[in-house]
């Protein structure tokens, strides 16, 4: 591939904390910090539309790749408790297009 750059694929995750949705790109093998964007606390504990996680990707300089989708998982606060609270957890695969994590 002389003379072209290989798009970098990354895995992007959102998950609620304090009552609200952040989304951030996982830069695994680099000692970047990974990109972050908090949504709007007025939004309160509602799931950001797909819009919103659009434009929220694009600013941190990410896109999804095609015919990715948003895969939605489940953990806990507290490990091997079964009374503790959910958390949940969306990610989806994204290329870079501003050079991130090159």
């Amino acid at each position: 591939m002389s003379g072209q750059n290989a798009v970098r694929e990354f895995t992007a995750q959102m998950s609620v904390r304090e009552g609200r949705w952040r989304l951030y790109v996982v830069l695994l093998n680099t000692a970047e910090r990974w990109p972050e964007h908090a949504f709007s606390s007025r939004q309160g504990p509602k799931v950001p539309t797909l819009t919103a996680r659009s434009q929220a990707l694009s600013v941190l300089g990410f896109e999804p790749l095609p015919g990715a989708e948003w895969e939605w998982s489940e953990d806990s606060e507290t490990p091997d408790d079964p009374a503790s609270p959910v958390i949940l957890i969306a990610a989806i695969r994204v290329r870079s297009w501003s050079g991130v994590g090159a």
